[in-house]
């Protein structure tokens, strides 16, 4: 999905609400562990003004959607969190770390279902939304599949970090130290990976 269509524009448009709500949900569920950071730092709203990230939300998501890659992707500015102030110190990361991952999931499944209703229950009035709903859904599920690599800083590396040993600590640090570039490079020559997992859950949800 490419171009200068309605569709696109549309895409791009949740993909960037869609990664907002990713952050606040981050800092919810800190919140409601036991660190007030985001929400002392004016971080725990859904207003896009204060999670809007230039390169992130705007120009990189822009590039890829007008790019034809087929990869589009969009982050917001992340939320500040204090782990040390969380009740669960093993857990509670892990948590807040799903937490993002989690609220795409859920959008992409209410949207889901709202897809089949129309089928099920025959609803032609509809059937014109039926587009923009499977973009709702596409947009979430490349948001929380992409997000769940276990590569820093997606949230995949903190659930990783989570069920890892104590004895991994170096594997950890260098994991972190060159994060970036594996991000990169997982990016560049192994993202196609993740198509037929986002292929899965699109029809999961969409049940077509």
């Amino acid at each position: 999905m490419s171009g200068f269509t309605i569709e696109g524009i549309f895409f791009l448009i949740v993909i960037i609400a869609s990664a907002i709500l990713h952050e606040y949900m981050h800092g919810w569920a800190a919140n409601e562990l036991g660190d007030p950071t985001a929400k002392y730092a004016g971080r725990l709203s859904l207003n896009p003004k204060v999670h809007i990230d230039p390169v992130g939300s705007i120009i990189l998501p822009a590039l890829l959607l007008f790019s034809g890659t087929g990869l589009l992707f969009a982050y917001a500015k992340p939320v500040p969190y204090n782990p040390y102030n969380l009740k669960d110190q093993k857990k509670g990361p892990a948590i807040v770390a799903f937490a993002g991952p989690f609220a795409n999931f859920m959008l992409a499944l209410v949207f889901g279902l709202a897809m089949r209703a129309i089928v099920a229950y025959d609803l032609t009035q509809f059937a014109a939304l039926f587009p923009f709903l499977a973009i709702i859904v596409q947009a979430n599920v490349m948001l929380f599949v992409f997000n769940l690599v276990p590569i820093p800083p997606l949230d995949g590396s903190k659930l990783l970090y989570a069920i890892l040993p104590d004895s991994a600590y170096k594997f950890r640090v260098a994991l972190e130290r060159y994060g970036f570039m594996l991000l990169i490079a997982f990016i560049l020559f192994f993202s196609h990976i993740l198509w037929p997992i986002m292929a899965f859950f699109t029809k999961l949800f969409i049940g077509m």
